[in-house]
């Protein structure tokens, strides 16, 4: 049995890399690592609460691991904090950590590098499945998530808040990759197949702050 760690941004490619990793019985996700934002006390980048990345995990049945860092954060003091996590685990006899990276290679080659010498393996369960694919694929089986972070210099700030839906594919302009993967747009995950049960949510403020457009979700 292999025992890893997964990779949790509290997005739906998060999410469905659970769900494949579920498939192989010769696997156990030993715990969700997900990067905190102490400062506002939400997701890095995507801004989701961490009351509802608990909610997350709680409906996985699988422990969260919670990275703090600091408001602004260096590079530096980043892989610092990753490299602490990456040593708990080996600790804790974990051998592996998961990501749900697609098709960008440079993302790839840095996580690889930087897990050199960590005593961690490297594993990528959607490499370069065709996201057009992914996303009905997801879509179809249940995944619900809404857009928490749009960047507006790719995509209309109208889709902030919205649910990444069949309609919401439809209505993508020409280029904008049907996962987000170039960075387009963020997701929260509010029900999925690895879920226990929905997360009862309600649509918050959308600002604009840093040159994205931030959609907040609250507990219900």
């Amino acid at each position: 049995m292999k025992k890893l760690i997964l990779s949790w941004s509290s997005g739906k490619d998060s999410a469905w890399t659970l769900h494949r990793l579920r498939q192989q019985p010769d696997i156990q996700v030993a715990a969700l690592l997900t990067t905190f934002n102490s400062q506002f006390d939400r997701v890095a980048m995507h801004a989701v609460r961490r009351a509802l990345v608990t909610a997350q995990a709680e409906r996985t049945g699988i422990p969260l691991w919670a990275v703090e860092l600091p408001w602004p954060c260096s590079n530096l003091e980043y892989e610092d904090r990753m490299r602490a996590a990456c040593q708990r685990a080996t600790s804790e006899g974990i051998t592996a950590v998961a990501f749900g990276d697609l098709f960008l290679q440079d993302v790839r080659d840095y996580r690889i590098q930087k897990l050199q010498g960590s005593g961690l393996e490297p594993l990528f369960p959607l490499w370069q499945i065709p996201t057009q694919q992914l996303s009905r694929e997801m879509i179809a089986a249940g995944v619900k998530a809404k857009l928490t972070c749009v960047d507006p210099s790719k995509l209309d700030k109208s889709f902030a808040g919205q649910d990444y839906d069949s309609r919401l594919l439809q209505a993508l302009p020409a280029g904008i990759d049907p996962c987000g993967e170039n960075g387009e747009f963020h997701t929260f995950v509010y029900d999925a197949p690895v879920f226990s049960s929905p997360i009862e949510v309600r649509p918050g403020e959308i600002v604009e702050r840093d040159g994205f457009i931030f959609a907040d979700v609250l507990p219900q």
